[in-house]
């Protein structure tokens, strides 16, 4: 909104100080993420209080961990900062006209409302298991449909290569002709994603048609039978991972700091012709709009933090927890990253790994000896540290750690071929 009235203003007056500030990503990302911190700092405070004084508090399990019980009445609910620190930024800020704008503000929005939900079925209707998890993944799943259906379809979505690539990989139909004689460069659209650590660095999903369809313009029409489901499993997968994270003070909202801050390093890069070129990644035109989102989610996150950090004033539940990790998955595919997340969300992957393991484990060796086996002391892993007797803030601190370090590496993939 402020950036078409801003654009309007320049239109009026072209020669007024500072009237093509708003033209600059740099400008708009850090205006953005300086109005997500103060909503998320301002109001999170008064919502703690209006969450007590409404009694929306944590119902608590007994699982002997330390520390446990006096968390218990803790408020709840505390996504809802998280979404307005994000949303309110964004749509002031960012160009509401963009495609790529549209779908995170679709993403942030349908998330939010399945795990407000959640959490209201919780804590307002007493029922402890709140959504009934087949309506939570049939919510993700129709989203990651959307998200898949909405890239693969849209004229707005496409990659910039030169117009002889374009040719070689016959994405006849797909290709939108050069605005001049003198340029080289076309915009395709087409199921295309980055690849790490392979010096062919594109992955071509309408590859893995080639044993059943020859013609390559079948082959792209035919595509979105391996990338839709693909961004479906994404989406629920990475979003169900942040659930999972979100269970003590301060971690999930960190490691998701760490993950936004990337996120928005990565479109940037993907939507600057000249970095684009020299790291050899596709060159996305109009994903400069996700370094705003991401720069407004960095926001979010650290505003939160400031209350979520130990000893926690707030748990953001299923509205926070769940909306971060699709908004996670969504910009990675958005930006065409989708091979980086096990990497850069390899806190996440590592948490979901250990219930996994942990329950195929136990069913494994009850059947075979009679009685269930654990290989942790307790999942998801971070349990299993507090198990060990480690406080919860130093697993936290050791936790943002390696996902500095995870993030480090992500960065380090796109020229490490």
């Amino acid at each position: 909104m402020l950036y078409h009235l801003l654009e309007y203003i320049a239109q009026i007056c072209p020669d007024c100080p500072g009237g093509n500030l708003y033209k600059f990503i740099s400008f708009r990302a850090g205006i953005a993420m300086i109005i997500s911190l103060t909503i998320s700092l301002l109001f999170g405070g008064r919502i703690i209080k209006f969450l007590k004084a409404l009694q929306i508090g944590e119902t608590v399990r007994d699982l002997g961990l330390a520390g446990q019980k006096e968390k218990e009445g803790t408020p709840t609910m505390g996504g809802v900062i998280i979404i307005m620190a994000i949303l309110i930024p964004f749509l002031l800020m960012a160009d509401l006209l963009n495609m790529y704008s549209l779908v995170m503000i679709l993403v942030t929005t349908w998330l939010g409302i399945i795990g407000f939900t959640d959490d209201y079925i919780k804590v307002f209707k007493k029922d402890k298991d709140g959504l009934a998890g087949r309506f939570k993944i049939l919510g993700q799943v129709v989203l990651g449909l959307i998200v898949g259906v909405v890239m693969f379809n849209s004229d707005d979505i496409r990659v910039r290569m030169d117009y002889q690539v374009a040719e070689e990989y016959e994405y006849v139909e797909a290709i939108q002709q050069p605005e001049n004689e003198n340029s080289n460069k076309t915009d395709v659209k087409a199921a295309l994603t980055n690849m790490p650590f392979f010096k062919n660095h594109e992955l071509d999903y309408s590859i893995f048609l080639k044993p059943f369809v020859e013609d390559p313009v079948k082959r792209q029409r035919w595509a979105w039978i391996i990338f839709i489901p693909i961004v479906i499993f994404i989406v629920t997968a990475v979003s169900n991972a942040a659930n999972l994270t979100d269970g003590i003070d301060g971690l999930a909202t960190g490691v998701s700091s760490i993950i936004g801050a990337t996120l928005g390093i990565l479109a940037y890069v993907s939507s600057n012709a000249i970095t684009a070129e020299y790291l050899h990644i596709m060159h996305l035109p109009g994903a400069q709009e996700l370094v705003i989102f991401s720069a407004c989610f960095l926001g979010a996150c650290i505003g939160f933090f400031w209350y979520n950090s130990f000893p926690a004033q707030i748990f953001m539940g299923d509205t926070g927890s769940l909306t971060i990790g699709g908004v996670i998955a969504a910009v990675a595919i958005l930006i065409r990253m989708e091979w980086l997340i096990p990497i850069l969300c390899g806190i996440f992957v590592a948490e979901n790994l250990s219930v996994m393991i942990q329950v195929s484990y136990f069913k494994y060796t009850r059947k075979k000896y009679g009685e269930g086996r654990r290989i942790f002391k307790m999942s998801p892993l971070h349990h299993h540290y507090q198990k060990l007797g480690m406080h919860e803030s130093k697993i936290v601190s050791r936790f943002l750690i390696i996902g500095v370090l995870l993030a480090v590496l992500t960065l380090i993939s796109l020229k490490f071929r």
